[in-house]
C-alpha cells in the first residue's frame, strides 16, 4: 500500500502449457542523478570496481576556459551505483465486463481521432453487434483501442467472435477483437542490485562548460595508468541542475 502507482506494459511469448500463466517483465529503472554529478558506464566490470576502490579521483581539467592555475584539477568521488529490482511480482487480473481491446488496426494515412471515430461509428450500431460506446482509448505503446460500452452483455459475444471487418475508408479491415484485462500488482517484493559497469561520479564543480567537463572526465577515466579503461558512456549534470537515468536490461 505504501508503493506508488505505476503503469507497467507486458509482453510475453507462450511456448508451451506450462508457461500459460507466466509473464516477462522488463524493468525500466528511473535513477536520479543530482547536480555536480556524472554517471559513467565502462565496456568492463573489473574497470568499475577497480575506480569504485580507488575512491577519489583527481582530474585534470583544460586551463584553457580558468584564469587561476590551481583550478586546473578538481577532485571527485567515485561511488556504486544501487538500485531496487522486482524480484518477485504477482498480479491479479480481471477481465471488464463492457469493454473490448481492438487488436490488428491498420496502418492508414488519418488521425488517431479520425480512426476512434470510425470504430465508434461501426461498434455503437446493433446490427455490428455493438451498442452505445461510453469511451473510447488508443494505446499509444501497443497499437492498441479500448472501448467501452454502456450497457453489459455486449462485449462477450463480440469477444466470442473474435474478429470482424470494419470499413474504413475505401477499404474493409479484418480486426481481432479481445477481452480487456486489467491487473492489480498484488504482490511485490524488490531486491537491491548493483550495477556492475557504472559509476556515480560525485562533488563535481561547475568550473567548465558542460561539454568540456564531459570531455575531460572521459578522457580522464579512459587512462589505464589511472585505473580506467573503455569508457561505453558517460552523462553529467552540473551543478543546480538535476537529470534523470534511464536503466533498461543489460545496460548498467
Amino acid at each position: 500500500s505504501a508503493l506508488p502507482e505505476k503503469k507497467m506494459i507486458f509482453k510475453g511469448l507462450t511456448a508451451n502449457k506450462e508457461d500459460m500463466n507466466k509473464l516477462m517483465l522488463t524493468p525500466l529503472i528511473h535513477y536520479p542523478l543530482p547536480g555536480g554529478s556524472a554517471l559513467i558506464t565502462f565496456e568492463e566490470a573489473e574497470v568499475a570496481q577497480r575506480i569504485m576502490e580507488m575512491r577519489e579521483h583527481t582530474v585534470e581539467l583544460s586551463c584553457g576556459e580558468l584564469e587561476e592555475l590551481d583550478q586546473c584539477r578538481v577532485r571527485v568521488q567515485a561511488v556504486p551505483v544501487d538500485i531496487l529490482l522486482p524480484s518477485t511480482l504477482e498480479i491479479r487480473l480481471t477481465q471488464s465486463s463492457r469493454s473490448i481491446l481492438v487488436s490488428d488496426l491498420p496502418s492508414l494515412d488519418i488521425s488517431k481521432e479520425a480512426l476512434l471515430d470510425k470504430l465508434e461509428l461501426f461498434f455503437s450500431k446493433t446490427k455490428n453487434g455493438g451498442s452505445e460506446v461510453e469511451s473510447r482509448e488508443f494505446l499509444q505503446d501497443s497499437h492498441q483501442v479500448v472501448l467501452t460500452f454502456t450497457q453489459d452483455g455486449v462485449a462477450e459475444p463480440l469477444i466470442e467472435r473474435g474478429h470482424i471487418q470494419v470499413p474504413i475508408g475505401k477499404g474493409k479491415y479484418t480486426i481481432k477483437i479481445s477481452p480487456c484485462m486489467s491487473g492489480d500488482i498484488s504482490n511485490l517484493q524488490l531486491q537491491p542490485s548493483r550495477c556492475p559497469r557504472t559509476v556515480l561520479l560525485l562533488g563535481i564543480p561547475d568550473v567548465l562548460s558542460e561539454e568540456s567537463m564531459r570531455d575531460a572526465l572521459e578522457i580522464h577515466f579512459q587512462k589505464a595508468s589511472r585505473g580506467g579503461g573503455e569508457v561505453d558512456a558517460l552523462a553529467y549534470v552540473p551543478a543546480g541542475r538535476t537529470g534523470v537515468a534511464v536503466f533498461v536490461e543489460g545496460t548498467g
